[in-house]
Parts: structure tokens; sequence; C-alpha cells
């Protein structure tokens, strides 16, 4: 097995392709069927996502990690975000052995030398491996500002997927989902009055989840408009 830095990065577990929201005849569909068949078949090697934060893209690059580690197998996902401080080759070296890599925030290392020299030589040596890179960013391979124009044309070398923004509709169902998920009733005023109160970023609205969950077994209270105001403090 691959020799790995000591990272201390962890998965959300929630971030599970069963948690993910989809609607009837959701384009996302198809991105979740590539996604759970890209360790199975190997059709498609390498996926792009892109989208703006908070869109899902980090969620579906953790949830094909959960997926891989279900069937037993060991998979890296590095958030790059965090990992700008590390030299890339050290933290690249080797991960072409591993089955699945999910390199995310991929836009973030655009114009830094070294860091693309770095993902380009993965990507070659993951190809010649048989290997399998998921890849996330907030934006297309080609409006990535990259000074290796043969990183660019890696990137693109598989299907690439946009994910949509939330308008309030739809984050409404999907933390009434979410909600319903950990056993929780979220009725339409709450969910509504949450998104208008709270920061409108998906993940800060987990966050409230989270700590409503936690208030409501507690206090064994269910989740009303005042009960939110109270643990918040609105």
């Amino acid at each position: 097995m691959p020799r790995q830095l000591s990272l201390g990065i962890n998965l959300n577990d929630d971030a599970t392709f069963e948690n993910f929201f989809l609607l009837d005849q959701d384009h996302k569909c198809q991105v979740l069927a590539v996604l759970r068949n890209q360790l199975v078949s190997g059709d498609e090697p390498f996926v792009y996502l892109w989208g703006p934060t908070g869109c899902g893209v980090s969620h579906l690059l953790q949830a094909s990690c959960h997926q891989a580690s279900t069937n037993g197998l060991q998979v890296q996902y590095l958030p790059l975000a965090e990992l700008l401080d590390y030299p890339p080759q050290s933290l690249l070296e080797n991960l072409e052995q591993l089955p699945l890599i999910c390199l995310d925030d991929v836009q973030l290392v655009a114009g830094n030398t070294h860091w693309e020299e770095a993902l380009f030589s993965l990507y070659n040596r993951v190809r010649q491996a048989h290997g399998r890179l998921l890849v996330g960013a907030d934006c297309t391979p080609r409006e990535l500002p990259l000074q290796l124009p043969d990183l660019q044309s890696r990137l693109g070398w598989g299907p690439v997927f946009q994910l949509q923004s939330s308008d309030d509709e739809l984050k409404t169902l999907i933390i009434q989902f979410r909600a319903s998920r950990r056993g929780m009733e979220l009725s339409d005023d709450v969910a509504r009055y949450l998104i208008n109160r709270a920061a409108r970023d998906l993940s800060e609205l987990m966050a409230c989840l989270d700590t409503l969950e936690s208030a409501s077994l507690e206090e064994k209270r269910k989740l009303s408009i005042p009960f939110v105001k109270q643990v918040f403090g609105w």
C-alpha cells in the first residue's frame, strides 16, 4: 500500500449517496449512477464535478469514498483547501496504487506550478495503473486559470458534470429530507424560517440541523418556530 502523510482528514458521516436529495427525473441521477459505477465497471475512470459552494460536490466526493470503504477498498479524500501548505509531490506520492482518489477544490491550486505539475503526474500515473480519479471544483476545466495546458486536458479526460446551486424552495426540500433521515419532522413553516434566518449555505443549514437534533433530543421537544428561536437566540 502507498505510504501516506498523516493528514488527520475525516469524512463527514452524513455525506453518503443515501443522504443526497434527488428530485424525480433530476439530472443528478445520472451523476450518481456514474459515481456508483465508477469503481464497479471502470468505464469512467476519470470524473470531474463542478459547481458553486453548497451545491453538493464535496458531498458526492465523500459519498464515493464511503461507498468504496464499505466495499473494503482503501481510498483517499483530499480537500485541497486544507492541504495547500503540504508539498504536493509528497502528498500525492504513490496514490495511484489506490482504487480511488478524490480531489476536492482543485481550483485552488491553479497557478501554482508545483501543484499543477504534481497533479499532471498523478493523472498520468493513475491512467497507467488503471486507477480512478474523482475531482471537484467550482468551475469547468477550461475555466481554470492553469499554467499547464496539458493538465487542463487531463482534467477533461472523462465526463464533466455541473451541479447547480439550490434555490430556497429546493433548500427547503433538502433540509426536510435530511431532517427526516435523522428521525425529525420539519414542517414547511419551520424549514422556511430556518432558511430565512440562518446562513443560506447548505453546509451551514446542515450544521443548524445538528444543533437542533441535539437540542430536540435533550429537551424532548418537536421542532417548531418558537423552539428554533430559543435554540439559536433569534
